[in-house]
């Protein structure tokens, strides 16, 4: 691998100048990617999903802990595997208590859903002394409708936003016509008022990468910083209007 170039400390620094013109531009693209997506129609959720808990039976409702919003990692354990998926074990062992505790402070609950009997779960979450709240969704239709799980046997295939043709077309066909049921990463997203739940976002493939810190994964909830109050803008048309949104 190549080394960059060695220059003298005052061309360094005009390089970094220029490159700091480009990251400002990039961040005020962001901001605006990140107020849009805060703008985007949500979907009320009409299915009483049910999950499998280490206390027994639970709710979507239940997941959220009181908390006015829900992060949900979609945790790629088969239920035909002994173990986790290495690259979701990987990001869940970066969850830190502080990074948990600033989400908790913005009303915003986490937890990780697996097709996965429940004693598969707790028996790899004990073996890695992890304490995340963790759901089986065993039996149940969550990992299909959230597009978590492909098998055309169950639902129409896609993922990433794709139907079958497009992922074909996109060189992924090994994901249509391979062996099912086929498990992937994704995180989803859920704002509630009251007992009204609503679907508001989901990321999958490359895009779960931007979760690396709790304000990357808090630009995209519905929410968003929730560092400065602004008036409701774009719902006028939505019976939940009243819902606040913020500016980050």
């Amino acid at each position: 691998m190549s080394l960059p170039e060695v220059v003298s400390r005052e061309q360094w620094r005009e390089a970094r100048r220029a490159l700091l013109v480009k990251e400002k531009a990039f961040t005020r693209q962001r901001d605006a990617l990140s107020t849009e997506r805060r703008m985007l129609p949500m979907v009320r959720v009409e299915k009483d999903y049910v999950f499998e808990g280490p206390s027994g039976q639970a709710s979507l409702l239940d997941l959220f802990a009181g908390a006015r919003q829900l992060m949900l990692q979609h945790f790629m354990f088969d239920p035909r595997w002994d173990e986790g998926c290495p690259s979701c074990t990987a990001s869940v062992e970066e969850l830190s208590e502080g990074y948990l505790s600033h989400l908790r402070a913005r009303e915003t609950a986490y937890a990780a859903v697996s097709r996965a009997p429940i004693e598969k779960i707790e028996a790899y979450r004990d073996k890695h002394g992890w304490t995340i709240p963790w759901y089986s969704s065993f039996g149940s239709d969550f990992n299909y409708d959230y597009h978590a799980t492909i098998d055309p046997a169950v639902a129409p295939v896609e993922y990433n936003y794709r139907d079958a043709d497009e992922l074909r077309a996109a060189g992924m066909g090994w994901m249509v016509d391979g062996e099912h049921p086929m498990e992937q990463p994704g995180v989803s997203f859920f704002l509630r008022d009251g007992e009204a739940i609503f679907h508001t976002y989901s990321v999958y493939a490359r895009g779960t990468e931007a979760l690396g810190g709790a304000y990357a994964a808090l630009d995209l909830t519905a929410l968003g910083r929730q560092e400065e109050w602004e008036e409701p803008k774009g719902r006028a048309d939505n019976p939940h209007e009243s819902l606040p949104s913020f500016t980050s």
